[in-house]
């Protein structure tokens, strides 16, 4: 199980190969780990910034003969290099493992994955602040905008080429494989870590959180692509109240910060946490303390929050981005234009027809279980195996 993210490092895919991997060693697998040095994996050194990322995964291929190698692919977890000039030179520090590995089958599962306006999105996040050019526009964001663009073809091709040299590649979504044009659809793993399930009251004792009002959560990593501004401006019926707890990841650099506003009586219209990157104990009774989940996301290929949330029950409202609309289309929330007006909205007619989103919520969770999950590896990997 190949991931540089891995516990107790921040970090979602960090978690998902670590939850992936214990379910995979309860079906009887051994599994090794090769990650970053601050995670507790078996083996070490790979990093976003180790450009002998691809030479120490063959090292360790050849030193245990494993029957598959399983690679967590989010591309700038293993140096995502995108050159202004020249995209044939683009690539990640993991690329020349996929060409050298020929005789152990690899899979797959892909992290990330962007439309065109998606991929442009990412490079107008930065801050338009900087030397003005000629046509009013910062130039720093004209040279990022135009390194994005001229390199959105080798960006895609970096997944696809990952997709035809491997046995086989999982996503977590039809709408990421349409994008990868290929792939199993496995989804996310996710359930609860507290057993038995708290009632609502113990949940929100455990937060200190107020009993009589329904709470639509945000929680995540602290980065603008995450859309929280939206919050500050959304009107919610009197019996709603927003509830936010952030993180920052451990490789992301970005110092974005945000400064909740108050209400006309003078509180916070978010309550803020504040408590960091929750344990799986504290995230799981976070959840149930909630009602619903809120993604005011400006862009995103796929959401373990998403997933989370729905294994605990919790209906989303979401921006309308392709990746929601796959699931809201099976009545497990809404999606709406990404405004203070529409979320507001879309929480009202969440509130309006609950039960029903509830319902359907229970009906998909339990294929979001970690055992069914697990076994649906098992079958790839079998497979592969087989056909060695």
């Amino acid at each position: 199980m190949v991931s540089t993210e891995y516990p107790p490092m921040p970090g979602g895919v960090g978690r998902y190969a670590s939850n992936l991997t214990q379910e995979l060693r309860k079906l009887g697998m051994n599994v090794s780990v090769v990650c970053n040095e601050m995670g507790n994996g078996d083996f070490f050194s790979l990093s976003p910034t180790n450009r002998e990322n691809s030479q120490i995964l063959l090292k360790i291929v050849s030193e245990i003969r494993p029957d598959i190698v399983h690679i967590q692919f989010e591309p700038g977890m293993y140096g995502l290099i995108i050159d202004p000039r020249n995209p044939r030179n683009s690539g990640t520090y993991i690329d020349s493992f996929y060409t050298r590995c020929r005789d152990i089958p690899i899979v797959t599962t892909f992290h990330s994955g962007y439309s065109l306006s998606q991929w442009i999105s990412i490079a107008s996040l930065i801050k338009k602040s900087g030397r003005i050019g000629k046509a009013g526009i910062p130039l720093r964001f004209l040279i990022r905008f135009w390194k994005y663009f001229l390199n959105y073809q080798a960006f895609k091709n970096l997944n696809k080429e990952k997709l035809r040299m491997s046995f086989a590649g999982i996503t977590f979504s039809y709408y990421m494989s349409s994008l990868l044009g290929g792939g199993k659809v496995i989804y996310h793993g996710a359930e609860p870590s507290v057993f038995p399930r708290p009632s609502k009251k113990e949940a929100r004792s455990y937060f200190s959180l107020p009993l009589e009002k329904r709470i639509s959560l945000v929680i995540g990593f602290r980065t603008d692509s995450k859309g929280w501004e939206v919050l500050n401006q959304m009107d919610l019926q009197n019996n709603w109240i927003i509830v936010a707890n952030s993180s920052k990841s451990y490789y992301n650099t970005e110092n974005y910060n945000i400064e909740w506003q108050e209400d006309n009586i003078g509180r916070k219209k978010v309550i803020d946490l504040q408590r960091g990157f929750l344990s799986d104990k504290d995230l799981s009774m976070l959840f149930f303390a909630a009602d619903a989940i809120i993604l005011p996301y400006k862009i995103t290929a796929a959401s373990g929050v998403m997933f989370d949330a729905l294994a605990h029950g919790l209906p989303f409202v979401a921006t309308d981005l392709k990746f929601f609309k796959e699931f809201a289309s099976q009545k497990l929330g809404i999606t709406v234009k990404r405004s203070p007006r529409e979320f507001s909205e879309g929480i009202k007619k969440l509130d309006e027809n609950y039960s029903r989103y509830t319902s359907a919520v229970d009906g998909f969770k339990d294929r979001l279980k970690w055992n069914y999950v697990a076994k649906q590896h098992e079958l790839i990997y079998s497979s592969a195996i087989e056909k060695k």
